[in-house]
């Protein structure tokens, strides 16, 4: 009944030329995510205290917007997430689609949130197709991506003497497209790549993938995974004796919860490219308490991530008086000047890439860390032009 009486609100402004009034504007969003597997610390329920966070931040009720926030769990399955994402905008009346790790996950939720003209507002996944061979008008890809992971630890890490790595991929779409982002990175700056090894997602047992590596004579081992992956694959390369031996491990995609998870005697030194950590400034971390008071734990980046987009969305919809059409609400959130306080300046490219400052940094020892969540020394920053790649003109939905 609200979605009918918001969408002749609509039309009757349409026809008369009067703006529609906020209390008219209903909008229903879906946390679409990993709730139960291994990426649920990095998602999860934490990416839908976000969500709910930005709905009362950004004082939805007092605007006269009614927001429904749900949320299901797809298990990291493309199928299943396509299924539900199909119900959601199908039957349940959902406008946006958020976090969505996974990128197998997420590029079938992208193609199907373009047929159905809703929004698919991406965090989770790091696929840079998703703006590239995938790009499509109703998608936003906030927080980071593989070539700016490549960026950040690739480039630092083949610049400091790590000229020589064997990569162990996560064997689908984000495990192949960090490796090929990062392979690129190593090579510009005089590295080269001496092998690599496809590892099924998900897997518990690394030894023979790490023996591989470390008979190598690789002098970095670059980690294409995320999530538990990541953590098993660190602390086994530890138990084999493989970083004490003199090679270095590259955590090419590592999450705050994830070094909580290590403890700094197994994740101390590590280098790794972060969009948010929330320990950066007076709003960051102001932020931060009031999630880790509801959630029990400290923030990462896809979780902040989900916060910033919903935000930026919400503001958009308001503007518009609707949140009936994704991609004009889309096209909305690309004029905007976006002043976000977990990711400062922020600005929607023509083809959906949020841009952004991403920052690397170091994890402390643990002399050096004053508490549980006290992970990181920032090394340098990099700018959202530096870290992303460069648009495709046929991307760019502003000149279509």
């Amino acid at each position: 009944m609200i979605r009918k009486l918001a969408i002749s609100s609509v039309a009757l402004a349409a026809m008369t030329g009067a703006p529609a009034m906020a209390q008219d504007i209903a909008v229903k969003l879906g946390v679409l995510n990993d709730r139960s597997g291994i990426y649920a610390d990095l998602s999860g329920e934490g990416s839908v205290v976000a969500a709910r966070m930005a709905v009362e931040d950004f004082k939805a009720s007092e605007k006269g917007m009614k927001v429904e926030i749900i949320s299901a769990d797809h298990q990291n399955k493309p199928d299943i997430g396509s299924n539900i994402t199909r119900q959601w905008f199908d039957v349940d009346g959902v406008n946006a689609i958020l976090d969505v790790p996974t990128s197998s996950v997420a590029l079938a939720v992208a193609d199907i949130a373009a047929e159905k003209n809703g929004v698919l507002l991406n965090s989770g996944a790091g696929s840079t197709s998703l703006t590239r061979e995938q790009c499509r008008p109703t998608t936003v890809h906030w927080t980071y991506d593989t070539a700016a992971l490549a960026n950040g630890t690739g480039a630092a890490m083949t610049k400091a003497g790590g000229k020589k790595w064997f990569f162990l991929t996560a064997d689908y779409a984000f495990g192949h497209s960090l490796e090929e982002n990062t392979t690129k990175v190593v090579e510009a700056n005089g590295g080269e790549v001496v092998g690599q090894v496809n590892v099924p997602f998900p897997t518990q047992d690394f030894s023979s993938f790490l023996l591989q590596a470390q008979g190598s004579g690789a002098d970095v081992i670059g980690l294409a995974n995320a999530g538990g992956d990541t953590v098993n694959a660190i602390k086994q390369a530890s138990e084999f004796g493989i970083t004490q031996a003199g090679q270095k491990l590259a955590a090419l995609l590592m999450f705050a919860n994830d070094v909580h998870a290590l403890g700094p005697q197994t994740a101390q030194g590590l280098s790794l490219t972060e969009a948010f950590y929330w320990d950066q400034n007076d709003d960051t971390r102001a932020w931060s308490k009031r999630f880790m008071d509801t959630h029990g734990a400290m923030p990462n980046m896809v979780q902040a991530g989900v916060y910033s987009s919903t935000m930026a969305y919400l503001e958009a919809v308001k503007e518009l008086g609707s949140a009936e059409d994704g991609k004009a609400v889309v096209a909305k959130m690309k004029e905007m000047d976006i002043t976000d306080p977990l990711f400062g300046k922020v600005k929607i490219r023509g083809d959906g890439r949020a841009l952004h400052n991403m920052y690397l940094f170091e994890v402390k020892s643990a002399d050096e860390s004053t508490g549980e969540w006290d992970l990181y020394n920032q090394i340098s920053s990099i700018t959202g032009e530096e870290a992303f790649l460069p648009m495709l003109d046929e991307c760019d939905f502003t000149k279509k």
